[in-house]
């Protein structure tokens, strides 16, 4: 008879678990040395971060791999922190925790089922095939089960899909949504078919925009798999540096992380390098998924007029339409990517509180949000860039 127990076990670093038993459940898809869904919940990614110091002690962001095992067999797994501050998530709670604190709770530490600085919506309940059901539950209940024994404030569970984030609320969970901007490929040829899409204004701004970025005095070249050099991450990594320090007050990433990006993650990346009289001015970095493109990190050494637009947004969907991808992911936040061909998107998040009181506070907010957030979807799609009857079609 087939034992049905499910036993959850807490790892402090990926090294305790092979390869191939995390990325059977986190990426089953990719068995046939396919391209997995995106590349973040991978061993080779999360465990990047961890062997870079990105993660670990001082960052705030403490591993306890969460797994679910029947007998021998690790049928789920999922990326669980200890996090000691609210930084890196990009769903935010601060308020909540201020709310916590005044009266007279302690928020910090909470448990973060996520992907560390990554604002991309993925599965974060990874599951073996044929126990969908038995291991989301599972790891649910061990996630927040652990942060009752341990007296904490709260579970957070962020960037998930749809169809987790229907299975957490189903379960007694907080269903918070979202919202970001996203690229979708109607099977263009070119960028031109794109371009006819949209209105005549919007059309011709996006035509001057690519010419004078274009313009900068220099070359702008799409580099992944081995024609990434270590001379561009270290261009790339003065660009994050800068970048980081104007927007989180330090980087998140460290600088061996891109060495181990150049090792082990060159074919998940694209770097969006421009180059000019033989030193490289910009560049963006996003990670290539099965039928999505990425985007994460830009940064630049001089200021030229559009090149952002450029390296982070048209080149993304050149290379996303040759490639044959569905859609770009842009990152976190940015109505200015809606003038781009960029459409608002639903992002979810689901999180249980372990206050009944605070709880019951937070899901009426959470339930005013949404309302407000799906009339901001509805209005900013109907005043977006493309030809009233394509928007049409879309609804």
């Amino acid at each position: 008879m087939r034992d049905e127990t499910i036993e959850i076990r807490t790892l402090s670093t990926l090294g305790e678990i092979p390869a191939a038993d995390w990325d059977a459940c986190a990426c089953p898809e990719a068995a046939d040395a396919g391209r997995p869904h995106d590349p973040f919940t991978t061993h080779r990614f999360l465990k990047a971060l961890e062997d870079s110091g990105s993660v670990g002690p001082g960052t705030g962001w403490e591993p306890h791999y969460l797994t679910a095992r029947r007998g021998d067999e690790v049928i789920a797994v999922a990326p669980l922190y200890a996090k000691g501050h609210s930084q890196g998530e990009y769903i935010f709670d601060h308020n909540w925790a201020h709310a916590y604190e005044r009266a007279g709770g302690r928020y910090y530490p909470k448990l973060q089922i996520a992907v560390p600085f990554t604002p991309a919506t993925g599965r974060r309940l990874l599951v073996r095939p044929g126990h969908e059901d038995a291991g989301r539950a599972a790891l649910l209940q061990g996630a927040t089960q652990i942060a009752a024994d341990a007296g904490l404030s709260s579970v957070h569970v962020t960037f998930c899909t749809a169809k987790e984030a229907e299975a957490g609320a189903a379960a007694g969970m907080l269903h918070r949504v979202t919202e970001q901007f996203h690229w979708h490929n109607r099977d263009y040829a070119d960028f031109d078919a794109f371009l006819a899409d949209l209105s005549s204004r919007k059309r011709k701004t996006i035509r001057k925009e690519r010419r004078e970025a274009n313009a900068f005095g220099g070359e702008i070249r799409m580099l992944t798999g081995d024609d990434l050099r270590p001379e561009h991450w270290e261009a790339f990594w003065t660009f994050y540096q800068d970048t980081g320090a104007r927007k989180w007050g330090r980087p998140y990433l460290t600088r061996a992380f891109f060495d181990l990006a150049q090792e082990r993650l060159r074919d998940d990346i694209l770097l969006v390098m421009a180059e000019r009289a033989g030193d490289w001015v910009a560049g963006a970095m996003n990670l290539i998924g099965r039928d999505t493109l990425f985007g994460r990190y830009w940064g630049c050494a001089e200021h030229h007029p559009c090149l952002h637009f450029e390296a982070c947004y048209y080149r993304a969907i050149d290379f996303a339409i040759e490639r044959g991808l569905a859609r770009v992911e842009a990152g976190a936040q940015g109505e200015h990517k809606l003038a781009r061909g960029y459409l608002p998107a639903e992002i979810h998040s689901l999180h249980w509180m372990a206050e009944p009181g605070f709880a019951e506070a937070v899901g009426r907010y959470l339930e005013a949000e949404r309302r407000a957030v799906e009339q901001d979807i509805e209005v900013l799609t109907a005043y977006g860039p493309f030809r009233k009857a394509n928007v049409e079609e879309r609804e």
